[in-house]
């Protein structure tokens, strides 16, 4: 029987060739302190053919050239200190963290880990923030070259999937990946995994929770336990979701994603003691996620414990002061504990060092003058802090972007002054904050737990006012042809004045000739039943609501979707 090439001298010879002509046409950066590791790791990927490579020797440099463009591979030092104890800057895993979290880097980048690091905690946060892969050094060119084949072969299997969804074809990406599955089954995890983020991604959790159960029936997983437990949370059963949560950390101490949700469901459920002592127990595991520690110090506040809060907001602060993307609300929220604990010495060491660190944006302004107040209010000096609290305002005003959070906690600070007319400019701009802005309803619930329902109506008002207006502006793009960008429009006016009945019957009107039109939206059909819902519970009687159940009827006829 004649021998088979791959096993062959000729065969293996011919295989390290076609390897080296498609390494050719890999880029990778290389972030790393030392030079002559830099020049190693050079010549161990130039052994195997890849020749497109830059260098970075720190965070900083790094998140500059992954701005610039993109590049196939990160090779990623652990340790961007350089062996000098003292030095200063972001580590590999903090890098990590800051490149997955603003989308410096694609879904299919492949990121891998070079570590020395003995230290447990920190082995388990880069682990946890999912690089490709991670090595220990030290290690050879030969395995160097193992590793990227294998996670180039991985990456060009998910590839088309990952091309579809940067597309924003979520649902071709998900027929994609059955598919995949079929005829690559080696990666069939990895799409099922795909899948059921997708269907997250769609808000569809009861499908992602399909998925997520059929993979568990294959094999136990602790991604799709842990995927599993985040589906039935956003369907709002938290009561199946703790006990799950709790019984995966048990088994699984490691899997430091699960705290995280544990923690927001606690929260969620009211109890934020115990929330505090779930990412207490993770930041003891897992001490280098500043997301965490930042998390920890909210709920701490929010707790009121005052010395939990200065811990974990002073380990931000710290932590992320080399970073590109460092947020001044940290420091706000540190100078919050230490005048709850009537600490005006550290908190003016905290506002200097915001002022000297982060001057010069609107948003770093506001946070300033934010801080400036609390101070004020500490020594019971009420006319200098309105005054910070106007300038904060108009730092606002200037276009400084706060988190919801922070606009809620600057309103409340307004209305304890009598600032009524900022507060509520303060809580309308809360209402546009993308992802993350609050409800109507939740913006009026800061004015009436303040004790001013005049507030609440008088807010009421504009924002039906406002409401009103965009229901004219989706008439008009309507009119012009633009289906899609009257349904958004229609989806802010919602936004604005969610138990409107004028509103809700023009959303579902606007969704439903999308539909016919445009093809079957999955969660636009949901928020379209959900509000035919609240019509009927408001007006069972209403002209329109027969007539608007018809057409959703007609819509799932049309599509072949089941009743």
């Amino acid at each position: 029987m004649p021998e088979n090439s791959s096993s062959s001298p000729a065969g293996t010879t011919q295989n390290a060739q076609l390897n080296n002509q498609l390494n050719a046409q890999l880029s990778v950066l290389i972030v790393d302190p030392n030079p002559a590791l830099r020049a190693n790791l050079q010549n161990m990927l130039n052994q195997a053919g890849v020749t497109r490579i830059e260098s970075a020797v720190n965070a900083s440099t790094a998140i500059k050239a992954l701005g610039r463009k993109s590049f196939d591979i990160v090779l990623c030092e652990y340790d961007l200190s350089g062996g000098t104890a003292n030095a200063e800057g972001q580590d590999g895993q903090q890098l990590l963290e800051d490149l997955r979290h603003h989308r410096l880097i694609a879904p299919w980048a492949i990121f891998i880990m070079l570590t020395a690091e003995g230290a447990y905690g920190k082995v388990v946060s880069a682990a946890e923030l999912t690089p490709t892969d991670y090595i220990l050094k030290p290690f050879t060119a030969q395995a160097l070259h193992q590793r990227i084949q294998k996670a180039v072969a991985r990456r060009a299997a998910l590839l088309p999937v990952y091309q579809l969804i940067a597309q924003a074809r979520p649902r071709e990406a998900i027929d994609a990946a059955i598919e995949s599955a079929r005829t690559r089954p080696h990666y069939a995890l990895d799409f099922a995994r795909l899948r059921a983020e997708l269907h997250v991604s769609l808000k569809e959790h009861e499908l992602a929770e399909t998925v997520y159960r059929d993979v568990l029936a294959e094999k136990p997983v602790g991604w799709a336990r842990l995927g599993l437990a985040r589906a039935i949370a956003a369907q709002g059963r938290m009561d199946e979701a703790i006990p799950l949560l709790e019984h995966i950390v048990a088994e699984n101490p490691r899997l430091m994603a699960a705290y995280d949700l544990l923690a927001r469901c606690q929260q969620e459920r009211g109890d934020a003691a115990l929330a505090k002592k779930t990412l207490e127990d993770a930041v003891a595991i897992s001490p280098y996620v500043v997301r965490r520690l930042r998390r920890l110090g909210e709920v701490a506040l929010e707790a009121g414990d005052a010395d939990g809060a200065e811990k974990s907001f002073r380990q931000v602060v710290t932590r992320s002061r080399y970073s590109e993307f460092r947020n001044p609300e940290d420091h706000v929220n540190l100078v919050r504990a230490l005048v709850g604990k009537g600490d005006p010495a550290g908190a003016s060491t905290v506002i200097r060092d915001l002022e000297r660190s982060l001057r010069g944006t609107p948003a770093a302004d506001a946070c300033k003058a934010i801080s400036v107040a609390l101070l004020h209010d500490l020594a019971g000096n009420g006319a200098a802090a309105i005054k910070e609290l106007k300038l904060a305002v108009d730092a606002v005003r200037a276009g400084g972007a706060l988190s919801p959070t922070m606009r809620v906690g600057l309103a409340q600070t307004c209305l304890a002054h009598r600032m009524d007319d900022e507060a509520s400019e303060v809580m309308l701009g809360a209402l546009n904050g993308g992802d993350d802005a609050l409800s109507a309803q939740q913006a009026l619930n800061v004015f009436v737990r303040a004790g001013r329902p005049d507030l609440a109506d008088g807010m009421g008002k504009q924002l039906r006012a406002q409401a009103q207006i965009l229901l004219g502006v989706a008439d008009e793009k309507r009119n012009m042809g633009d289906v899609r960008g009257a349904v958004q429009t229609l989806l802010e006016a919602l936004h604005m004045a969610p138990n409107n009945l004028q509103v809700m019957i023009a959303v579902v009107g606007g969704v439903l000739r999308q539909i016919m039109e445009m093809g079957w939206d999955h969660p636009l059909a949901a928020l379209s039943e959900e509000q035919l819902e609240h019509i009927r519970a408001l007006d069972p009687a209403h002209p329109r609501l027969a007539a608007l159940d018809a057409e959703m009827e007609a819509a799932k006829r049309k599509y072949g979707i089941s009743t």
